[in-house]
């Protein structure tokens, strides 16, 4: 019977002695890699410190959609993407401490280049007047998160007064345990976070900071650090922090309370909004329905709007993406409210967007020019621009009665080169009860 073949390197060459053969067969062994480049100096692989080529088409990826996002936010001018070794080397760690934003004033200056900043207007002397005829006489007191604070002190102090006398030592707050557990601990974040705040230009925030939107009460610790003295680049940090870990409700707070004051305050004493804060208020839209309760409305409500600050707002809505349901609640709203000037401006801008407005809001705006019918004063050429926009893109949205009702109210209020064009577009259109009427003729 033929011996069986031994295969090709299945057992150790028989050249050596025996003793270095167990030797051998006891040694552990090595596993290769797969790919011989990947050992080799001039390889794509790891082996003296380079990266493989499939992670470096990951890294490429990301820096990738990082710039696009950069140039979708500041510009296409805005500086290219920093390297975060916590979005690709290290999906465990902690992304935002990791996080290193780009310069905010080289984005602000490729925006100003390319038009996208909003921030600088130039104002009409003559249209400003005839916003102020408009404007409410007797504004209410702003409020701001520093007067909620002391309304609440306020109403408690005689409760707490009360447990001081029942109780014989002072009872301990009702604070988060993480709050405890930072601020007692750690007795230096509260100053350091003054400090950070009031000189922040770019860079990381304190972590004491950066959980206030998880606690309870998040208004009390914020008015702690005082947002009055932030500088403008710490706003925005703040409002990036606060709109993506808010509710809705509580996000309108801190737009109504913190952010909204410290836009018409540096609109009022520079005439013109810092980029950081112009970028707050992009963010802030980040939130649409808190963003219009917190920040347009009450601007409306005030009575008080000036058209800088108009112009400099509404900017935001032409240049920014809103749901149809939150813009048609923010216009059925802006057509009930009193009228103060600056209406028109948002309303203009909004009608502009193109929306598919359902009737009841359409029916509302029409409802809110006719209101003028008895109006006395000189109505802004802005008005008629609003009303004007309307007509353009609306006009076969509207019923025959609705159109006869504005060609007759451009006869108490017109303007020389913007009614003839109302009377146009409302008189060569459609009307949408037309079609209502086809089958009562058939018939």
């Amino acid at each position: 019977m033929p011996k069986a073949r031994r295969a090709r390197g299945s057992g150790p060459a028989p050249a050596l002695p025996l003793a270095e053969q167990i030797l051998q067969d006891a040694a552990p062994r090595v596993r290769e890699r797969r790919g011989a480049a990947a050992e080799e100096p001039g390889g794509d692989g790891g082996g003296d410190g380079f990266v493989d080529a499939r992670l470096s088409r990951r890294i490429l990826e990301q820096a990738r959609r990082q710039q696009e996002e950069l140039e979708a936010e500041h510009g296409p001018g805005a500086p290219a993407a920093p390297r975060q070794r916590s979005a690709v080397l290290a999906p465990g760690s902690d992304s935002e401490d990791e996080e290193e934003w780009p310069s905010l004033e080289k984005a602000a200056a490729a925006a100003g280049r390319s038009g996208d900043y909003g921030g600088e207007v130039e104002v009409d002397p003559e249209d400003e007047k005839a916003i102020e005829m408009f404007m409410n006489k007797n504004p209410p007191l702003r409020r701001t998160l520093a007067d909620i604070i002391m309304e609440k002190i306020t109403e408690k102090q005689t409760e707490v007064e009360t447990a001081l006398s029942e109780l014989s030592g002072c009872p301990m707050p009702q604070l988060d345990p993480r709050v405890l557990e930072v601020y007692r601990v750690m007795a230096w974040p509260v100053s350091l976070s003054l400090k950070v705040l009031s000189k922040y230009r770019s860079g990381k925030l304190p972590k004491a900071f950066k959980i206030i939107p998880a606690l309870s009460n998040w208004e009390q610790i914020l008015y702690i650090t005082e947002p009055e003295t932030w500088t403008a680049a710490a706003m925005y940090q703040a409002t990036r922090i606060f709109s993506s870990n808010l509710k809705e409700r509580m996000a309108q707070r801190f737009y109504n309370l913190v952010l909204l004051p410290r836009i018409r305050d540096d609109i009022a004493e520079y005439k013109r909004l810092n980029f950081h804060l112009y970028m707050a208020l992009k963010k802030a839209l980040f939130k649409p329905a808190a963003w219009f309760k917190g920040i347009l409305i009450p601007l409306c409500e005030s009575g008080t709007c000036t058209l800088r600050e108009a112009i400099i707002i509404g900017s935001i809505l032409t240049k920014c993406s809103i749901p149809v349901l939150h813009s048609s609640a923010a216009l059925l709203k802006l057509a009930e409210m009193q009228y103060s000037g600056a209406n028109s401006i948002f309303l203009r801008l909004l009608i502009d967007k193109k929306y598919a407005l359902p009737f009841r809001v359409l029916d509302a705006l029409v409802f809110h020019f006719l209101a003028f019918r008895t109006e006395q004063r000189l109505l802004p050429v802005l008005w008629h621009q609003s009303l004007l926009a309307l007509a353009q893109r609306y006009k076969e949205d509207l019923s025959s009665e609705q159109k006869e009702a504005l060609l007759e109210l451009l006869k108490f209020h017109s303007h020389p080169q913007i009614s003839p064009e109302i009377r146009r577009e409302l008189m060569n259109s459609k009307t949408r009860d037309v079609e209502g009427e086809q089958p009562a003729a058939m018939e």
